[in-house]
């Protein structure tokens, strides 16, 4: 048994190598990318599984909403137990729970039992990204850290990004069933990759007691949330059912709140919250993503109804991952290296207010709208790496998984709230009855721009680096 719960050291040539870090870092790439295609990917089978099991869009829809439920509910306590236990042993489990899972999504008898795999693939893919940020951190040399967090962040930018284009392509050709099977080569590949790239866990927290009211809080208030956004968003539950989800959600923050203070094993470090640093570093994580995201589902929908032909409505949006992919991985190379997390998320920040208020103002028209995207993703990929830096530059190693758990939770939250801004917006019809809801849409996400600059103007000149212990080297 004890192999089983045993973090396998790395092989003492790899692990020696200068660039053994980097090796780690795009081992973690593999489940940040499989994580995100799965979560944009699946929306593409809606039609061939309404056909195939004689399911209703309204039953369809819980595929996607108990994959995203299970993964943002977990995010916090995984990141807590890979604290206690050891983050690359939590990320290989994942990586197997994820495979298997899929493996079983793929051979689904009906619709039920592929909504519970749909569960079981939601907790591999917590365990994996709950972990994924911490890896980082915990594998990367102090100064690289912004780098290796880029990396991962287009990962995750691309998967999201390239979910539909593969999901339609494998559909067409192969049948919906192959977009959950071909996740089964990549796991296997991802868990050998792992045991042989990543590095053991050398500082762990203390997980003897755990907060279970504060636990079940907690995945009240995510549940809650989000089925109220994803109610807004075009989900077929009753018209009371929003205002109910949002208050409920509502009661659960105010109890967490309550219970930080008073509990003796609080999920997360009340003093880590208290920074307002973090907090800003969690509001910008949020936004970030909710921009990301918000043009993926708008774009698409106002290139359409101008009949703009679908492939070049595609290839318009690409712009904008591309852009954040060449940013996020290139910005270390292309802005001064002495300058600081602030001036990154800075110079990030009034970009994006910049790209999305010329989208705003801009014709929806192809050759207007791509080189904006492409501005918006470099934006993103600048501000990105440095926000997520600076919330990992106040966690100390000890608690990187929930730290990483909150960043990507964050994210997750940011994701959700971008489709449903966007379908609000959608929907949003001036008094004169003329249709303008994409330039609605696109005002709001200006708005949220503001917000990140402002976030961004919290952060403190240097950022205080708290001890972390020795670099991972096993």
């Amino acid at each position: 048994m004890s192999v089983l719960t045993r973090e396998p050291a790395r092989p003492a040539g790899l692990r020696d190598r200068p660039n053994a870090w980097l090796l780690a870092v795009g081992t973690v790439c593999f489940g940040a990318f499989m994580g995100q295609l799965d979560a944009s990917i699946v929306t593409l089978t809606y039609g061939s599984l309404g056909a195939e099991f004689d399911a209703s869009l309204a039953g369809v829809q819980w595929v996607s909403l108990a994959y995203l439920l299970t993964l943002a509910a977990l995010l916090i306590p995984v990141g807590r137990l890979a604290d206690a236990y050891g983050r690359k042993l939590l990320y290989l489990y994942g990586f197997v729970v994820f495979t298997v899972a899929s493996l079983a999504c793929a051979l689904a008898p009906d619709l039920g039992w592929l909504i519970v795999f749909r569960i079981v693939q939601g907790i591999g893919a917590a365990l994996l990204q709950a972990n994924s940020v911490a890896l980082i951190t915990t594998s990367a040399p102090p100064h690289r850290r912004r780098a290796g967090l880029g990396i991962q962040a287009a990962a995750q930018a691309l998967g999201l990004a390239l979910g539909p284009t593969i999901g339609a392509l494998l559909v067409a050709g192969l049948g919906w069933r192959w977009v959950f099977g071909i996740n089964v080569p990549i796991g296997v590949l991802g868990v050998a990759a792992g045991v042989f790239l990543l590095p053991r866990t050398r500082e762990r927290s203390s997980a003897t007691r755990w907060d279970m009211t504060g636990l079940a809080l907690m995945v009240t208030a995510t549940t809650a949330g989000l089925l109220g956004l994803s109610t807004l968003s075009g989900l077929a539950l009753p018209d009371w059912a929003p205002a109910c989800l949002f208050a409920l959600a509502a009661g659960a923050v105010i109890g967490i709140r309550a219970r930080r203070g008073r509990s003796t094993a609080p999920l997360v470090d009340p003093l880590l919250l208290r920074s307002r640093t973090v907090r800003a570093g969690l509001v910008g994580a949020l936004g970030g993503y909710l921009i990301l995201f918000g043009p993926l589902v708008l774009i698409p929908v106002a290139l359409t109804s101008a009949e703009v032909p679908e492939l070049q409505a595609g290839l318009v949006l690409t712009a904008l991952p591309a852009g954040f992919a060449l940013a996020a991985t290139t910005g270390e190379r292309l802005l001064p290296a002495t300058w600081t997390d602030r001036q990154r998320c800075l110079l990030g920040a009034l970009l994006i207010v910049v790209a999305t208020g010329l989208l705003a103002a801009a014709p929806f028209t192809a050759e207007w709208l791509a080189p904006l995207l492409g501005v918006l993703g470099v934006a993103l990929g600048i501000f990105t790496p440095a926000n997520n830096s600076v919330v990992m530059g106040f966690v100390p190693t000890r608690t990187a998984g929930t730290g990483g758990g909150l960043v990507n939770m964050a994210r997750s939250l940011g994701t959700a709230l971008g489709v449903a801004c966007v379908t609000l917006a959608l929907h949003a019809r001036p008094a004169d009855g003329t249709f303008d809801g994409p330039r609605t849409a696109l005002l709001t996400l200006t708005a949220v721009a503001l917000v990140l600059l402002i976030s961004a103007r919290l952060i403190p000149v240097t950022n205080p680096d708290p001890a972390r212990g020795r670099s991972q080297r096993h």
